[in-house]
């Protein structure tokens, strides 16, 4: 695409409709319109984030390469304030979002368990139940 129109997201949020829809991805405005009946996951997706940025829906379930370069497909424009960027003249390309203030976060992993002890938790208790019937059973023979 030699020209990039740029939209707002005002403007993207008035194509919602089955017959009309775009949405945003990592600042590229798309119009999905027509693969709204080869989406994989069914054109309800799709709808559900029709004209509003679905970048975190996207980025959360995992898309394959190959559905990120097909973005270049349906892309009509840029939403306003994002620079898109080519990667080494790939379709596959980054957005930036305008330079506003982050916040960071500290992620704790909490789990820093061995590997066997989901075994050792589910299995005990099973071999502690299964003596105490085993006794039961052999005290009543005798």
């Amino acid at each position: 695409m030699a020209e990039k129109r740029v939209f707002t997201l005002s403007q993207v949020s008035q194509h919602k409709s089955k017959r009309d829809c775009w949405l945003v991805i990592n600042g590229r405005v798309l119009n999905v319109t027509s693969f709204l009946d080869d989406h994989p996951g069914g054109e309800e997706v799709l709808l559900e984030v029709a004209g509003k940025d679905a970048t975190k829906e996207f980025i959360n379930i995992g898309h394959s390469n190959a559905a990120q370069n097909m973005l270049a497909k349906y892309q009509v424009g840029v939403l306003q304030g994002y620079v898109i960027k080519e990667a080494d003249g790939t379709e596959g390309a980054l957005a930036q979002e305008p330079k506003k203030k982050e916040m960071s976060a500290f992620v704790i992993k909490g789990d820093q368990s061995p590997k066997y002890a989901a075994f050792l938790e589910f299995f005990v208790p099973l071999l502690v139940a299964g003596s105490y019937f085993c006794y039961r059973y052999a005290s009543q023979i005798v």
